[in-house]
């Protein structure tokens, strides 16, 4: 069980660390002129292999079986689980019923991501100092204050044998 949640977590982290840099390819296909199909199957012959791939090779394969573009994303997104899939989704399809450009909502996407990335990261940053202090205190400070009591001690009893 844990094992699995183990698993499950750590393909939500590449999801979510990967879906900036794919967004961004999908986007310059996008707006390129290419179909969001095709920039979705090119985005499959150049991420690595991964879940995000897995993803888009899974959306590309419920097109072919005859869903809509947007049907495959919404329902896929749903299997996967993951919140920033399913925003993905949502707003893919909401633009292809209203007829917006595909290109400027997978852009907005690709911005929100790098941003939610990047505060993710700053947040990751403030907790370092603080996991940090455990090990400082039970590691380094002792060995320090051995380094330097050691010659003290060593002429104190010089001192006081004199």
């Amino acid at each position: 069980e844990r094992w699995l949640y183990r698993r499950g977590a750590d393909c939500e982290r590449r999801i979510v660390r990967e879906l900036p840099a794919c967004l961004d390819l999908l986007t310059i296909c996008v707006e390129a002129g290419a179909t969001l199909g095709a920039a979705a199957r090119f985005v499959v012959e150049q991420a690595p292999d991964g879940p995000l791939r897995n993803y888009f090779e899974r959306v590309l394969r419920e097109v072919r079986s005859g869903r809509s573009r947007s049907q495959a994303f919404v329902s896929v997104a749903d299997a996967y689980g993951v919140e920033c899939l399913s925003t993905l989704a949502s707003a893919l399809s909401h633009a292809e019923a209203a007829g917006m450009s595909v290109g400027q909502v997978l852009r907005t996407q690709a911005e929100q991501r790098s941003t939610e990335r990047f505060v993710r990261a700053e947040r990751l940053a403030m907790q370092a100092p603080v996991k940090m202090l455990g090990p400082l205190i039970l590691c380094i400070f002792p060995c320090t204050f051995i380094v330097l009591a050691i010659p003290i001690a060593h002429r104190l009893m010089e001192a006081f044998r004199t």
